[in-house]
């Protein structure tokens, strides 16, 4: 049976995408102006376990199974039917969390590399290929070595992330379903 193209969930994770990478990028520029590199490299690290955290949420949703959540909803226990919801909308919550904010803090830690690598060149007379290789070779180990670390993790411990999830949604303001 084929499932239908759901057009109102596209149109709402583009403009989810668009506002989230103009915020990060407007952040990303107002920290980088003026900044020493000790915070230019602060923020980089930042953008770059944002991607690892959020794509260790995703794979965890994926990975997880809805039987133990089911009885610690029972139970009352707080975050368990937030992590049930996660875990029914798989799918769109690995989507959310490895596509739209897991590329765009790729492509901001990219941006914010290049920024960085200019900087260095220009004050310390460096050449620009070798100092942007350098910097970007760096920020592309990090991320994919901490993804790979993160995937492993998320894989062998996907209740507990799903569940400490749920905990934290359930901090956040409910909206009352109509």
């Amino acid at each position: 049976m084929k499932k239908k193209t759901n057009i109102k969930w596209i149109v709402e994770i583009v403009l989810v995408s668009l506002t989230m990478s103009v915020t990060f990028s407007f952040v990303s520029s107002e920290i980088m102006d003026g900044a020493g590199y000790l915070v230019a490299f602060v923020m980089l690290l930042a953008f770059v376990a944002l991607g690892i955290v959020f794509d260790l949420v995703g794979v965890a949703v994926t990975c997880a199974v809805e039987t133990p959540f089911h009885a610690m909803a029972s139970h009352k226990e707080r975050g368990a039917r937030e992590a049930l919801r996660l875990l029914r909308k798989a799918e769109r919550v690995s989507s959310i969390c490895n596509d739209v904010v897991g590329d765009i803090s790729g492509i901001i830690s990219g941006a914010t590399a290049a920024a960085i690598a200019a900087k260095l060149s220009a004050d310390l007379s460096w050449s620009t290929v070798i100092t942007s290789l350098m910097v970007t070779g760096l920020v592309s180990a990090l991320t994919i070595g901490g993804k790979a670390v993160g995937k492993s993790i998320a894989i062998n411990n996907d209740t507990q992330i799903v569940f400490t999830v749920g905990k934290l949604m359930a901090l956040l303001p409910h909206r009352k379903k109509k």
